[in-house]
């Protein structure tokens, strides 16, 4: 059992979670993630280790409530436990003196981002963090990400903070010379959001790296649910990455493989959702049933 430390809201369905899991907090590398069950015969919840405490004991998660077992997640108080936390798992980041990075992130992709910026700096690299989100509400990690990032822009879909529109707004005027020009780009966020980042790149071949977590199920290469290929070849992105060459990613084939079980994953929401049974037909809901 994993204690939750304390339970921060960020925003709507968004929360930051300070889970105490020492073991995994002195082993975690930039880039790794967990499998997270909140109970007995819950859902596998593979999540990226935003940030660690090795002294503390403790990992920070990040987490968006989209189904019914991240719901259960971010619903747990400080003070109580989640059953599982098994990590770190995946293949950690590699860190290049690359000079000029700029670092991508698209929502919650922030969160996954940020461990990759902060180890990008520490060795030296020019950071240039790009970030993006519905609106202000939903920016992720800013004022973490300006403490050793050159320079932090921000893009908003509604305008309410930065630019308005996309992350690709910015990126495209790095890539024109209008901004910091990068020599290597890492991006994380939703699967079209790194599909357009890496067409973005690949003409003025630009090094870019994209990490794949949003396929990850069982987080052991197992189940095979996570396959994708990549230059041609098939990888399990819990097993082989989750981090890959963004030009040599079949984002067509990634997408489709998405969108395969937003059936099932609907149904278990609406169930999670239903607070009480409801009584036969015919017989009041306080009626005694005998």
């Amino acid at each position: 059992m994993f204690e939750v430390v304390r339970n921060e809201k960020l925003a709507t369905n968004l929360h930051r979670l300070t889970v105490a899991a020492p073991r995994v907090a002195r082993a975690r590398r930039p880039g790794q993630f967990v499998i997270v069950r909140r109970q007995e015969g819950a859902e596998r919840i593979p999540l990226t280790i935003a940030d660690a405490d090795p002294q503390a004991g403790t990992i920070t998660l990040i987490v968006q409530a989209v189904g019914a077992s991240t719901r259960g997640i971010v619903s747990t108080p400080a003070g109580e436990f989640l059953r599982d936390v098994v990590g770190p798992l995946g293949r950690p980041t590699h860190l290049e003196r690359w000079g000029c990075v700029a670092c991508v992130g698209g929502g919650v992709g922030t969160a996954v981002l940020y461990p990759i910026a902060k180890a990008l700096a520490e060795i030296g690299n020019k950071v240039y963090a790009v970030i993006g989100a519905r609106s202000a509400e939903y920016v992720l990690l800013a004022r973490e990400l300006s403490a050793f990032a050159e320079q932090v822009f921000v893009a908003t879909e509604d305008g309410s903070l930065g630019r308005r529109g996309l992350v690709t707004v910015i990126l495209a005027d790095m890539l024109a010379g209008k901004l910091p020009r990068p020599d290597a780009v890492y991006a994380v966020g939703p699967v079209l959001m790194m599909a357009a980042v890496a067409d973005m790149t690949r003409a003025p071949e630009i090094p870019t790296i994209v990490s794949l977590n949003p396929i990850m199920i069982d987080g052991t290469g197992m189940c095979g649910g996570c396959r994708v290929m990549v230059g041609g070849q098939r990888k399990f992105a819990c097993v082989d990455g989750p981090e890959f060459d963004g030009h040599q990613v079949d984002f067509t084939g990634l997408q489709s493989r998405l969108s395969m079980y937003q059936q099932q994953e609907r149904m278990a929401l609406r169930a999670s959702q239903t607070c009480r049974l409801e009584p036969p037909a015919g017989r009041n809901a306080e009626e005694p049933s005998g």
